[in-house]
């Protein structure tokens, strides 16, 4: 019996190199043990003899199908400690028959097969749900920010998701860490380690932002315990700042599918009925009683300018301090904001109100508004599909942002997303140029630009969510800075 050790980390070419000089050699499959480095004790430890290497019987070289070899790739990484043996029961068996990964029921085929599925699905959740967390202050020498994950992987995957990583976050230095290897990047060079890890304490303030993501995504009237476990198994939930609310989300989703029942029924009367509600109470002309924010709000409630007042339930205007320092201005009102007749009170006012509590930010001491005061939307079944207004809509709602603006005067205006650059900036400036940045305006006022916080509900990749969603609180930091600095240039001012 001949004991073969190998580390076990997933490394395709330490057991091809092995089990090729034993094939050659002619070594049958039931006269070698195979042994991972970590179960291997002092018995088998050093009992690993290569047989020096030597022609197939009749000279037959040694050869593979294609296919075994990307099956081999993914069987390596699985962690059952049979897997050696079972490769190398397949490659001799393969040089009889070179057609035997065909045979869908052969008993070794469908082990290997299964192998393969499972490293596929375990390689797939880590993309899933690797998350990113900042790791100190600032930005590192290289002029790169530096971050840091944990991951627990069932098997040894690393080194196989490494470059997509790399791929995916190549603009920033970060380390995987999991307790089967590990794998970093620096901007120049991807290294990749088969040492065991310990968990490092990443818990930071962007945790609580994930729970009120998740809260806000949940939807009660589509919960399937099965499925959604399925995507997501209790495995993952220890490191997922959000899995703690997910019990707590599934009790009470019968009574949640109810109470958006009963909302549902407080639809808005007809639109004919509205509108001759609006008439009876609308001002001979907007402009003329536009001389207080009151008065404003009141014209801008019977506003017909164009087409999207008429399916919308009213019109959503702005609230806050008369006297604010800062607008902050978003793009459209969204379903329950439609309803309820305030800017941001749905899921992205949800994201909206912790970034500025992350940032120190009092919303009662802001003004809040959108580029367009109503909902536009497709009816999809009981749904409103939202949908972005076109710069037409922009133009015409532009006046009662103007005259918010005036009135109010503030020294810092916030646009959250293009449609509120478009509308902020007649389209002279395209977001992705501006974002991030602070502008002096013609007007003495000045403008920054961030995302919109719907931005963040809306993107699928949870890895390119936690990255964005972090830009969004650093953009909140510096938007509270400048409010700090104008607050003391003003109070320089008063004392000189």
């Amino acid at each position: 019996m001949r004991h073969i050790t190998l580390r076990g980390r997933g490394d395709l070419e330490e057991w091809r190199v092995a089990a090729r000089a034993l094939a050659a050699a002619g070594v049958p499959s039931a006269e070698v043990e195979w042994h991972a480095e970590a179960e291997a004790d002092g018995l088998f430890r050093h009992e690993a003899e290569m047989p020096a290497p030597a022609p197939l019987p009749d000279g037959a070289p040694l050869t593979v199908p294609p296919g075994f070899i990307e099956l081999a790739n993914a069987v390596i990484c699985h962690s059952d400690p049979a897997r050696f043996m079972l490769l190398y029961r397949l490659l001799v068996r393969l040089q009889a028959d070179r057609r035997l990964l065909e045979q869908p029921s052969d008993e070794d085929v469908v082990r290997a097969r299964l192998m393969e599925k499972s490293v596929r699905r375990d390689a797939h959740k880590m993309t899933a749900f690797v998350r990113f967390k900042e790791v100190g202050s600032g930005i590192s020498v290289n002029g790169r920010r530096k971050f840091l994950a944990w991951f627990e992987p069932d098997h040894y995957i690393v080194g196989r998701k490494a470059s997509f990583f790399q791929k995916r976050f190549n603009d920033m230095d970060w380390i995987i860490l999991t307790p089967k290897g590990s794998a970093g990047w620096d901007g120049k060079a991807l290294t990749v380690g088969d040492d065991a890890c310990e968990k490092p304490d990443l818990s930071d303030a962007a945790d609580e932002l994930w729970r009120t993501y998740y809260a806000n995504i949940f939807n009660p009237a589509r919960l399937k315990v099965k499925a959604m476990q399925a995507e997501m198994p209790k495995k993952y939930w220890k490191n997922l700042p959000e899995a703690d609310l997910i019990p707590g989300l599934i009790a009470n989703a019968e009574s949640q599918v109810l109470a958006m029942a009963k909302r549902e029924a407080t639809r808005p009367l007809p639109f004919h009925q509205r509108l001759q509600e609006a008439a009876r109470n609308a001002p001979a002309s907007p402009a003329a009683e536009a001389g207080t924010w009151e008065s404003l709000r009141n014209a801008a409630a019977a506003c017909t300018q164009c087409p999207l007042h008429g399916p919308a339930t009213q019109t959503v205007f702005g609230e806050g301090p008369q006297d604010a320092v800062v607008v902050f201005v978003g793009e459209q009102p969204g379903d329950q904001e439609d309803l309820a007749g305030r800017p941001f009170v749905g899921p992205a006012g949800s994201v909206f109100d912790h970034a500025l509590g992350h940032a120190g930010i009092v919303r009662s001491e802001v003004y809040i508004t959108n580029a367009v005061k109503h909902f536009k939307y497709e009816p999809r079944g009981k749904r409103r599909i939202h949908q972005r207004p076109n710069m037409g809509e922009v133009k015409h709602c532009r006046w009662w942002l103007e005259q918010e603006l005036e009135l109010i005067a503030p020294k810092l205006v916030v646009a959250m997303g293009a449609t509120a650059v478009a509308s902020l900036t007649d389209g002279k400036y395209r977001f992705s140029d501006i974002r991030g940045e602070a502008l002096a305006t013609p007007d003495g006022r000045m403008l920054f630009t961030t995302v919109h916080p719907s931005y963040l509900l809306r993107l699928p990749d949870p890895a390119k969510k936690a990255e964005e969603t972090d830009r969004f609180l650093q953009d909140m930091l510096k938007i509270q800075k400048l409010m700090e600095s104008i607050s003391q240039g003003d109070s320089s001012a008063s004392t000189a």
